[in-house]
């Protein structure tokens, strides 16, 4: 099944700037068997991990992760970006390439137990290792309970390395090298 996804990812060359090339999952979310096989390779691959919540990084892993919630009868649990949310957060900074930003999620969510990271890309790593530093740190997960989901890996980029470097389990679906 992962090589019928892979074929359905759009390239865009030179996007957003000159040299990169761009993955573009659009192309996924508009073929409804391929969404739906993405989907049921995603819940195939996290189902063992027995996890007990989905944590969706904001915008693109709410797209994969609240069908993945559903499919597992999971609750799932948005991170966003600051002010987004309505209650009281907790929150993680991490740098971009051309600043900071940070991840937050409600402090009355109910992350406990084994918890799935889900995001559509992990590059360098920055936002899925925000996002689980944070779940770790502030909701007392240990990092062998947080698993980090993401449909496509850029590994010449490093992020996937690092984040199990820090401990933490790592499933991609496809992987797109020499970026």
């Amino acid at each position: 099944m992962t090589e019928y996804l892979k074929e359905s990812i759009r390239t865009v060359p030179n996007f957003p700037i000159e040299g990169v090339q761009f993955r573009d999952i659009t192309s996924l979310l508009e073929n409804p068997e391929a969404f739906n096989g993405c989907v049921l390779d995603s819940c195939f691959h996290v189902y063992n991990f027995n996890p007990d919540v989905v944590v969706g990084i904001e915008s693109r892993g709410f797209i994969f992760g609240v069908p993945i919630a559903q499919k597992l009868r999971l609750p799932f649990i948005p991170a966003r970006k600051p002010g987004k949310l309505p209650n009281e957060t907790v929150g993680k900074e991490f740098d971009l390439e051309y600043g900071s930003t940070s991840v937050h999620i409600q402090k009355i969510s109910p992350i406990k137990g084994k918890v799935v990271i889900v995001d559509d890309l992990i590059a360098t790593g920055g936002t899925a290792m925000a996002t689980a530093d944070l779940i770790h740190e502030h909701f007392n997960i240990p990092k062998s309970d947080i698993m980090i989901l993401a449909i496509i890996d850029l590994p010449d980029l490093g992020g996937s390395a690092k984040l199990l470097e820090q401990g933490y389990a790592v499933k991609t679906l496809m992987e797109f090298e020499d970026e």
